[in-house]
């Protein structure tokens, strides 16, 4: 079963909207290292908080802040990957492999679809969640149970436009179901403290809603 946070402290903090839900928040502050992504340390100083590292192409970080951190910086100048990309390669290569992504979302909706879809490469080589200031997302490649509760919004984003879905507990159950656009899994419901969500082949996004 996929618990509704897992406790992965290995945190990539994106240089989206700073989180300020206290979930997200508490991650960060219980982290065993931060690896910030470029430009995101400016947030991160602004609480009282320094990353353990710093990693991107660094062509949103001050001469200044290159000097003062010069010893954990880690420039991948790949003009072909994002720096939320060279972050979690970073992360692979050192066997940091669960990883919760913070800040990923929020300013410009086009980095954000990014980096969402993206989920579903990372998992590949890693165990990873990203938080959002309202709930959390998990890709998916094979039948999953998922830890929830009553009334838990949830929403099927799938990536594979060729993969059937099936449910147990979720008020509008799906039996073999395609989904050609990503609106069409959105706006379901659980209706226990788990639900499952079996998928025949492909990748999509899973996103559950935080307990209010």
């Amino acid at each position: 079963m996929i618990p509704l946070l897992q406790d992965f402290k290995t945190i990539i903090l994106a240089n989206g909207a700073f989180p300020q839900h206290k979930i997200p928040l508490s991650y960060l502050h219980s982290a065993d290292r931060i690896i910030c992504c470029d430009g995101a340390i400016i947030h991160l100083l602004q609480i009282g908080m320094e990353p353990d590292y710093i990693v991107g192409d660094l062509d949103s970080i001050s001469e200044n802040l290159k000097k003062r951190f010069s010893s954990i910086l880690y420039h991948n100048s790949d003009q072909e990957t994002n720096d939320l990309t060279k972050a979690v390669e970073f992360c692979v290569k050192n066997d940091w492999k669960q990883i919760t992504v913070l800040g990923a979302t929020g300013k410009r909706d086009d980095h954000s679809i990014g980096n969402l879809s993206l989920l579903t490469d990372y998992m590949e080589e890693a165990e990873i969640q990203l938080l959002t200031d309202y709930g959390v997302f998990n890709p998916q490649k094979e039948n999953s149970v998922y830890q929830s509760y009553p009334g838990q919004q949830i929403s099927i984003f799938s990536l594979t436009p060729t993969s059937l879905f099936s449910s147990e507990h979720l008020v509008y159950a799906l039996d073999n179901r395609p989904f050609t656009s990503w609106w069409q899994g959105t706006l379901n419901e659980a209706l226990e403290t788990s639900f499952s969500i079996q998928m025949n082949q492909g990748k999509a996004l899973i996103f559950r809603e935080y307990e209010r």
